[in-house]
C-alpha cells in the first residue's frame, strides 16, 4: 500500500435526528460537534433521514392509488387499434 495517499479515518456518529438513533461508524467526515464514547472523542453528524426513519425501511411508505390507470391505457389501445383498422 502507498503511504500518504488514503484519507483520514475518523470515529464518528451518525445521528439521524427523526428517528433518535445513533450510527457509530468511521469515517473521513468532521463536524464542529464532537461527542465521547467509551473515552473515544467522535464527531457528531446530523442526518434528516437514514434507513431508521425512511418510510421505505420502516414499512409506512404510502402507496400512491394507480386505480383506473389500467383502463385509460387499455380504451387509448382500442381507440389506436380502431383507427389503424379504417
Amino acid at each position: 500500500m502507498k503511504k500518504e495517499i488514503h484519507p483520514d479515518m475518523h470515529p464518528v456518529i451518525f445521528r439521524d435526528e427523526g428517528a433518535g438513533k445513533d450510527f457509530v461508524f468511521y469515517s473521513t467526515m468532521k463536524s464542529e460537534e464532537v461527542e465521547k464514547v467509551d473515552g473515544v472523542d467522535h464527531f457528531v453528524i446530523r442526518l434528516d433521514i437514514s434507513s431508521a426513519s425512511h418510510p421505505f425501511f420502516t414499512g409506512k411508505q404510502k402507496l400512491i392509488d394507480t386505480s383506473g390507470r389500467v383502463e385509460k391505457f387499455k380504451q387509448k389501445m382500442e381507440r389506436v387499434q380502431q383507427k389503424n383498422k379504417k
